[in-house]
């Protein structure tokens, strides 16, 4: 096969945000000058936020003017003929210094209906966590719009809810409607559909420099919440060598790949890939081309790339639809 285009990569959208800190700069090499850096949009559609490419012969063009030229031989002949033009995901690492809000995101209809936008179904896979560090992750016990409301009024709303402790490799599949939080010392990777859509319950009373209170979404959040418990946590056992799948949903599908020499990775051309450099070095190789990624590199493959290899020692998050 003969082809002009190439793995992506894209340069890092820097994100400043009250709870951020400095490992996305010490354990992902991103370029961050602040000690309060809490997102890298690492490749994104949003509007006003799309990622440029960082690499190869179209270095400097966006993602958007990419998909105009090329949209089936990169997103593929599936994900083309169900979202048009339009990149359907959005991936993320994350720094959290501090807790996060206390939110959660609505489903596509009610998105569609209030914000004209997808919903935001979303994973997670922890990559670095402190001692003792924690999700919140829906509620410990069934509950309901009246109870959740008398407990957020009464400043009680985390006596209702589940604390779950975390560890290097876990991964937790987010539903919309699940009330979650990122706890402090935990960096992860994050894959998500396309949307920043987000409903802030409860902020630990915070205030910024001003000595403002961030804005919350009490009224918008209470007809989207699932009061019912929920299980996030996807239990896996990476084989190495192999792709490793944790989650299959109409949105995305995951797996892990737990590289220690080479993969030979063969698929259709249905739908793009993209590769989450967690841990590690590895080179990307296709036909008599060789690419080198490290530790923190998201890499996008167009659709037409059906058989290539991957060598090297690294953890890879891997994503089609």
């Amino acid at each position: 096969m003969t082809t002009i285009l190439y793995p992506f990569t894209f340069t890092p959208i820097l994100k400043e945000r009250i709870w951020g800190g400095t490992k996305l700069k010490n354990y992902l090499n991103k370029p961050i000058s602040s000690e309060n850096t809490g997102e890298s949009w690492e490749l994104s559609s949003l509007p006003n936020e799309v990622s440029v490419i960082n690499n190869g012969f179209f270095k400097g063009k966006n993602l958007n003017e990419l998909l105009e030229q090329f949209p089936e031989e990169i997103l593929g002949k599936v994900v083309y003929s169900r979202f048009g033009k339009q990149f359907p995901l959005l991936f993320k690492y994350l720094d959290a210094r501090e807790n996060l809000s206390i939110q959660l995101h609505p489903n596509d209809e009610l998105a569609k209906k209030r914000h004209n936008s997808f919903g935001k179904t979303e994973m997670w896979y922890v990559m670095q966590a402190d001692e003792n560090a924690r999700l919140i992750i829906g509620f410990k016990e069934n509950s309901s719009k009246e109870e959740y409301l008398q407990k957020l009024e009464s400043n009680e709303i985390l006596s209702l809810l589940n604390e779950v402790p975390v560890k290097k490799g876990d991964v937790f599949f987010l539903e919309t409607g699940t009330i979650h939080a990122i706890g402090a010392g935990i960096v992860l990777a994050e894959i998500q559909q396309t949307s920043d859509v987000t409903y802030r319950i409860y902020d630990w009373d915070r205030v910024d420099a001003n000595g403002k209170e961030r804005e919350l979404h009490t009224e918008l959040a209470v007809d989207a919440i699932n009061y019912q418990t929920t299980s996030a946590k996807k239990e896996y056992t990476a084989i190495v060598n192999k792709s490793t799948p944790v989650v299959n949903c109409p949105y995305f599908k995951t797996s892990i790949i737990s590289l220690n020499d080479e993969v030979l990775i063969d698929k259709t051309s249905d739908s793009f890939m993209v590769l989450m450099c967690t841990e590690g070095n590895f080179e990307l190789l296709f036909e008599d081309k060789k690419y080198t990624y490290q530790t923190g590199d998201t890499v996008l493959i167009p659709a037409v790339f059906t058989s290539f290899m991957l060598k090297g020692i690294a953890t890879l998050v891997e994503t089609t639809i």
